[in-house]
């Protein structure tokens, strides 16, 4: 009988990092990461407001009308994107970055830029 165990894989971007869409319609915008779906390995990103406060892969829906919204209508959200379609900023730098892991002289592994060889808190 089959196992179905998840894979628990590393991302190069966290919770709280700054990061610009590089492909998508979105291209070019910048936001903050709000929330990780590791299992599908995408993120929901929130506009940082830095450009004309326009919203990261907004999708639409429709609402039916319910008790708390009588009139029913739609309403635009943000939509998870994967996360191959961002780039880390770090944070003090205003150019996007790749980003690479190293041990620390503890031992323990830690992300680095690989454009300034910085290590990434």
């Amino acid at each position: 009988m089959k196992t179905n165990k998840t894979k628990q894989t590393k991302l190069h971007v966290i919770k709280g990092d700054t990061v610009v869409v590089i492909s998508g319609a979105d291209k070019g915008k910048t936001g903050v990461i709000q929330k990780i779906l590791l299992d599908e390995a995408k993120a929901i990103v929130l506009s940082d407001g830095t450009e004309d406060k326009s919203k990261i892969n907004l999708k639409t829906k429709h609402i039916k009308p319910n008790a708390q919204n009588p009139k029913g209508g739609i309403v635009k959200t943000e939509a998870p994107i994967n996360v191959s379609k961002l780039m880390l900023i770090p944070k003090g730098e205003k150019e996007p970055t790749r980003v690479g892991r190293r041990k620390d002289k503890d031992g323990k592994l830690v992300r680095f830029s690989k454009k300034t060889n910085k290590i990434i808190k």
